[in-house]
């Protein structure tokens, strides 16, 4: 998780972009926390959305080695078998068949290799430590039918991370912002458009 919150850094330095407004979901969410971390000028405010302070942050340890054993063994199938496994916990099972249909398309064509690094980062990172260091304006977006990553997670980073605010999307899984677009955006702007943000 370091390397990827280094390589993030260095990508936004690059761009001379300076502070930036970070939003990550699911995994993107651990990433921005561990950018917090490690280079905590970079992030003006953070939108973590189905995010964890890790999976062992986050999940009890016999749920992360359950989910980890079962993201090496996905990460063997085919692009088709591998989404048929992944995509069915990423939505509530009222999600716009559309919007499933093409996220199914782009995680069928997943790299083998790199699924199996986000995995294992994603069970090695506790980020526990950095949520109460927090001095910037977090917007929480999670959805109540998030069988990933579920309202307790939530209400455990709004718990520790002063001032944070969580949203609950009622009716939306994991990857709210494919199920519920229009309303994840709309959240979104408002959080960013609050008066000295942008």
């Amino acid at each position: 998780m370091a390397d990827y919150a280094d390589c993030l850094a260095g990508f936004v330095a690059e761009l001379g972009l300076g502070r930036v407004h970070v939003a990550g979901l699911s995994f993107g969410g651990a990433l921005a926390l561990e950018l917090y971390r490690r280079h905590p000028s970079i992030p003006l405010t953070l939108v973590l959305a189905g995010a964890y302070a890790g999976w062992a942050g986050s999940l009890p340890r016999d749920v992360v080695d359950q989910r980890l054993k079962q993201c090496l063994q996905a990460a063997d199938l085919d692009g088709d078998q591998f989404a048929a496994v992944m995509v069915p916990t990423m939505f509530s099972d009222s999600a716009p068949a559309g919007p499933v249909a093409e996220f199914a398309a782009a995680v069928s064509e997943f790299h083998p290799a790199g699924f199996r690094t986000m995995a294992r980062s994603s069970a090695e990172a506790d980020l526990r430590d950095v949520l109460p260091r927090i001095d910037v304006p977090t917007l929480l977006l999670f959805g109540d039918a998030d069988v990933r990553a579920p309202l307790s997670v939530a209400e455990d980073l709004h718990a520790v991370i002063s001032g944070s605010r969580l949203v609950v999307l009622r009716g939306v899984g994991h990857v709210s912002s494919v199920e519920a677009a229009e309303r994840f955006s709309a959240e979104l702007r408002g959080f960013l458009h609050e008066p000295g943000r942008v």
